[in-house]
């Protein structure tokens, strides 16, 4: 796995190694490595703007943010979103976590399909939301020079059919709760079943 990409470094904490281990062991290739892509989006954007941020949450934040579509999540009723946040919440109460930095990855987690509103919050919630959107929808890559896309998409890399395998996944973890998809942007992939 590679830590480093443009001076921007998975931490290398007991926390943060056991968040990897945790997410590798719950995830499959697919939305692991876009975790991984969206913390480095996020903390690139983040020193580009200078923005003061614990690279620590945001990638607790960003390893988190879709366990909620994994099989273990498949007859909760709650938005996946939620399912993560509180999934991350849970974890983060076993290390000694301010109560106010495990709200904040809550709402990083809680928000990251929600458009607009998360960048007039904390950084590492509106990095999350903002690491999200350039890796799916490339959202802000013209912001980045080629050598950085290139640099994370050979880490961590994803497939020539990537939109469409992360809509089918989407798909898959939504399903079977089209409740709790309305109104954001997963309701259109409810519909496809």
């Amino acid at each position: 796995m590679t830590k480093k990409i443009f001076g921007v470094k998975i931490p290398d904490s007991k926390m943060a190694r056991a968040v990897t281990q945790l997410i590798r062991n719950a995830e499959g290739d697919l939305l692991f490595y876009h975790s991984t892509r969206v913390y480095f989006w996020g903390a690139l954007i983040g020193r580009r703007k200078r923005l003061t941020f614990d690279p620590e949450l945001l990638y607790t934040a960003a390893m988190f943010h879709d366990i909620g579509l994994t099989e273990s999540y498949r007859e909760s009723q709650l938005p996946f979103e939620v399912d993560g946040a509180n999934a991350a919440r849970e974890f983060l109460q076993n290390y000694s976590i301010a109560k106010r930095d495990i709200q904040k990855v809550w709402t990083a987690v809680a928000l990251h399909t929600t458009l607009d509103i998360p960048e007039y919050m904390h950084p590492e919630i509106a990095l999350l939301q903002q690491g999200d959107e350039m890796d799916v929808v490339g959202r802000g890559s013209d912001h980045f020079p080629s050598e950085q896309r290139e640099a994370v998409t050979a880490a961590y890399p994803s497939s020539k059919d990537f939109k469409r395998e992360i809509i089918e996944e989407f798909h898959q973890g939504v399903k079977h709760r089209p409740d709790s998809a309305f109104g954001t942007f997963n309701d259109d992939i409810v519909v496809l079943d």
